[in-house]
């Protein structure tokens, strides 16, 4: 994957990849509101600055954000230029299989490079991706074949579910390449991935996703700090990349700025900038992802889980 001079990039984990310091998240290119020729100039635009990460997820928008992410690719011919990423909501082996294969014909390719487990939101999950016939066993398979390069999990309701989904993952004797998570000027002072997650993922050498750093709006709307600070904020993180959700070439060229833009922020610097959203962020309210349900879709449409496992099946009543 060629890298271009404007655009900073890191080390992702201990994978040996170098992705760029800030990514295009799949789920705004998708929405029926962004037309789907401004979706794929977006995705050629980033491409052709230098920005090579390209996230995904099997439900976004009911297929239509991998879709367009795959047409995109295949128009351009940048496919190998990439560092793609999806995920898949499948707590099941067969259902995790299933969405994989989709997500393959949507994207038009026949490898990923990263798959991540979905909104590990309830304690639970950890333990049923890592049962015998859980979504951990479809994924390794997959790999196994050449369908997927790296392996992930993402989250956003509460750091310590991420802590158990790593410690699950050890007892497993298994050690992700990538963890996703809320990493925003908010989150540092409440539920906070940035002080909790993200010391062990880098101790464990587990490549830090940041999202949700605009916090899809909430931030600017809370009138506390500039979109530029919070996406730098997140960039001054040891985060791999910096997910941003892209609904135009304006909100594109801003992302490309701060990444461009950015330096390491001075102690001073950073105490200054959190000082500014402290009381805003006590309680939650402009990050509603950890304080609700509307974003949880894996929620609001549990078949995409699958079924639930056997051991449970024969506890329900008859």
């Amino acid at each position: 994957m060629a890298q271009k001079k404007d655009i900073p990039y890191r080390e992702l984990g201990t994978t040996g990849e170098k992705v760029s310091a800030i990514g295009i998240g799949g789920w705004h290119i998708g929405l029926p509101a962004v037309d789907e020729k401004i979706g794929i100039r977006i995705i050629h635009a980033a491409t052709d600055r230098g920005i090579n990460f390209l996230d995904n997820s099997w439900d976004y928008n009911d297929g239509t954000s991998e879709v367009r992410m795959g047409r995109a690719l295949r128009q351009n011919n940048s496919r190998k230029k990439v560092f793609l990423m999806t995920k898949i909501d499948g707590r099941t082996r067969k259902e995790a299989a299933r969405q994989l294969d989709q997500s393959l014909e949507r994207l038009n390719t026949d490898y990923i490079d990263l798959v991540q487990h979905h909104e590990v939101l309830r304690f639970e999950d950890p333990n049923r991706i890592f049962a015998k016939d859980g979504a951990q066993a479809a994924l390794l398979e997959a790999k196994k074949a050449g369908k997927i390069r790296y392996l992930g999990f993402t989250g956003h309701k509460d750091p310590h579910i991420h802590l158990y989904m790593l410690q699950v993952s050890k007892e497993n004797g298994y050690k992700f390449d990538t963890a996703q998570m809320p990493i925003n000027v908010m989150d540092a002072h409440f539920r906070s991935f940035s002080n909790l997650v993200v010391p062990e993922c880098v101790k464990q050498g587990v490549g830090v996703l940041a999202m949700k750093t605009l916090a899809n709006g909430s931030i600017v709307k809370s009138k506390t700090v500039r979109p530029i600070e919070a996406i730098q904020y997140a960039l001054n993180l040891p985060t791999s990349t910096v997910i941003c959700g892209v609904d135009s070439l304006k909100i594109l060229d801003q992302a490309i700025k701060a990444v461009t833009t950015f330096k390491p922020f001075t102690p001073k610097q950073l105490a200054a900038l959190l000082a500014k959203t402290a009381k805003a962020a006590a309680k939650g309210k402009f990050e509603p992802f950890k304080t609700s349900s509307i974003y949880d879709g894996t929620a609001s449409t549990p078949k995409w889980l699958g079924e639930e496992p056997e051991a449970l099946q024969a506890l329900m009543p008859q």
